[in-house]
């Protein structure tokens, strides 16, 4: 397995995710319908140039082979019916709560069972024998459900509670951006240091640390006091995001790199979406009124669940800690003929044994 090419591969997904964060404000701010137009624009022009300049490969032969439609099914019924319960749960009755939910269990059921007996599953379940691509499945979930659902909070009580312009508050957040020059110069020596475990853990303390010092924010808090957060939250996401998608991926055979690469992805999703439906369930139950008073202590009893996964995340990553040395990429492998880390300008650092732990 190619890990320089994973690193790679992570820090370009890390500098994309923390660039969104601005653009989506910018284009909101001009219509809001942009933030859905513009990506289809450009998915398109990127097919393009795909097309004209991406190499074309043998397609492997798959003779006999057929694709899983029963657990595609099953599966995107199961994460569709989880994450509508839990957003409509401060709408409805518990009996229609606890009907979706179980429904949603009973098609994940259905979805390994299927997945057991099918000639081609979706999902080899063998997969999740390895523990590091199950601890990075869950603490990927977990930290992209308190990051996403974080962000959310904040662009409510900014803009509903403060009334900040979208404008405003996108070039407020756009600090969490500092990812984008972070991922490709200190994360690599980080890594290279201390291993991915330890980086990623000290990604999610950090996360948690963000957020619980947002957690008495104030009806009148100046943009001075509410910097730390975003800002320790940036440093955060550079940790955490692009070694976890590293852990997730070593280690398993070349065949199955794009299934490790999905399920990863997939939790990623899964996560963001129950991390938002979460914080606006309790955000919205724990607001009595309309009131300004009352809309802060609905955002406040929302900015738990951030914390909350965080520490969760944490937790579930510490169990990797105490694994052996392995080998990572330290960052641009000029020396090691791999062309790892953010580009031209990440240096070239080859190949370091560190007592990277998964």
């Amino acid at each position: 397995m190619a890990t320089a090419g994973n690193s790679a591969a992570a820090t370009v997904r890390a500098e994309a995710a923390s660039q969104a964060l601005g653009v989506g404000g910018l284009l909101a701010s001009f219509d809001w319908r942009w933030v859905f137009f513009a990506p289809v624009v450009l998915s398109f022009v990127i097919l393009l140039a795909a097309l004209a300049f991406v190499p074309k490969s043998p397609r492997p032969d798959r003779t006999g082979e057929s694709f899983d439609v029963a657990g595609g099914v099953t599966i995107t019924a199961a994460i569709v019916l989880l994450v509508l319960g839990v957003e409509r749960a401060s709408h409805t009755g518990i009996g229609w709560t606890l009907g979706t939910l179980a429904a949603g269990l009973a098609s994940l059921a259905v979805f390994v069972a299927i997945e057991r007996r099918a000639n081609f599953p979706l999902v080899r379940l063998g997969i999740l024998r390895n523990g590091p691509l199950v601890r990075a499945n869950i603490a990927g979930l977990l930290f992209a459900a308190g990051f996403f659902g974080f962000q959310f909070l904040v662009v409510l009580y900014l803009q509903e509670l403060r009334g900040w312009s979208t404008l405003q508050t996108s070039f407020a957040m756009i600090v969490i951006g500092i990812d984008a020059v972070l991922s490709p110069t200190l994360t690599p020596k980080l890594v290279a240091r201390f291993g991915n475990a330890r980086v990623i853990f000290g990604g999610l303390l950090l996360a948690a640390l963000s957020y619980g010092l947002f957690l008495p924010v104030g009806a009148d808090w100046t943009y001075l006091a509410m910097f730390p957060s975003l800002i320790i939250l940036g440093l955060a996401f550079a940790l955490a995001y692009g070694p976890l998608t590293i852990v997730a991926t070593e280690g398993i055979a070349e065949k199955e790199q794009g299934l490790a690469g999905g399920l990863l992805y997939t939790s990623f999703q899964f996560g963001a979406a129950l991390g938002l439906s979460t914080v606006t369930a309790v955000n919205v139950a724990a607001s009595a009124s309309s009131s300004p008073t009352a809309t802060l202590d609905g955002y406040h009893a929302a900015l738990v669940v951030p914390l909350v996964a965080a520490l969760l995340a944490a937790f579930v990553s510490a169990f990797g800690l105490r694994t052996g040395r392995s080998r990572t990429v330290a960052g641009a492998g000029a020396g090691a003929g791999a062309g790892a880390g953010a580009g031209a300008g990440a240096g070239a650092e080859g190949l370091t044994e560190a007592p990277a732990t998964h």
